[in-house]
Parts: C-alpha cells; structure tokens; sequence
C-alpha cells in the first residue's frame, strides 16, 4: 500500500542530521516508495535551500542525491489556494498541496511543527504516519 504525503522540510533536516530516526524512518519509507511524496517547485527550492544552509554542513552531493530520490518518487501538484492563518508563511505551499492533494486521494501532511498548523486529522508527526502505516501492514517502521 501506498501513502501519499506533503514533508515538511523539518522532517527532511531531521532525517539527514540523524538517519536513524523517526523522520530517518520516514525518508526510507519514501526511498521504498511507500510514501509518495507530494511536492512542488517551491517545496523543492525550499528543501535546497534549507539543507544548503552552512549551519547544517551537509555534503551538498548527498543533498543532491536525497532530493533526487524525492523527485523519482513523487508527485507534483499545483497549490490550492488557502484563506487560513498560519504561523510561519513559508508553512502555506506544504498545507495548499496536500489540499489539493485531498480533492482526489488521501494524503497527509507529515511535520516536526504541528502547532503551524490548522488541527486536522490528516496532518501528523513522523511518529503518527509511521503508526499510520504500521496500522495497516504487518511490517513495523519505526525500528532502528
């Protein structure tokens, strides 16, 4: 089974400063096509530029390469416009995508900051997608 899921750019940073975590496990469920991610240009750009930042010292060949497995296995939407508040403008793009995500399948919003959010079911913790997923298949996830 597949799930189908915006990521929150926390969650990638997370997973690339330690892999063998809760956001690690959920790059590897996408690596394993499990999650597809949804996304757009702004949501790659911004995943660039983030784990570009010197402050992280990532090889910028191992971002290249991780962004390149994201790209391979998702899919790309256009936003749906929102008229709701958020915290942090730069939230809006991953919470329009997995709207217009939600207008033909079910889709997920997956973050480290659910308090930038509007509270909505669909909208979970690495933990809570992991416990999603392991709900409906006989594999367990969050392992390590």
């Amino acid at each position: 089974m597949k799930y189908y899921a915006v990521i929150d750019t926390n969650v990638i940073v997370s997973s690339m400063l330690k892999h063998d975590s809760i956001p690690g496990r959920i790059l590897d469920l996408v690596i394993l096509n499990i999650i597809v991610p949804l996304l757009n240009n702004e949501i790659l750009e911004e995943y660039f530029d983030v784990l570009t930042r010197n402050k992280f010292d990532f090889n910028v060949d191992d971002v290249l390469k991780v962004l390149d497995r994201i790209k391979e296995n998702g899919i790309v939407l256009n936003r749906e416009q929102t008229l709701e508040d958020f915290v942090d403008e730069d939230d809006i793009v991953f919470y329009e995508i997995v709207m217009s995500a939600k207008n033909t399948m079910d889709a997920y919003l997956i973050t480290g900051n659910i308090k930038h959010y509007p509270v909505r079911n669909y909208i979970v913790t690495p933990r809570e997608m992991i416990e999603i997923i392991e709900e409906k298949s006989d594999k367990k996830y969050s392992q390590f």
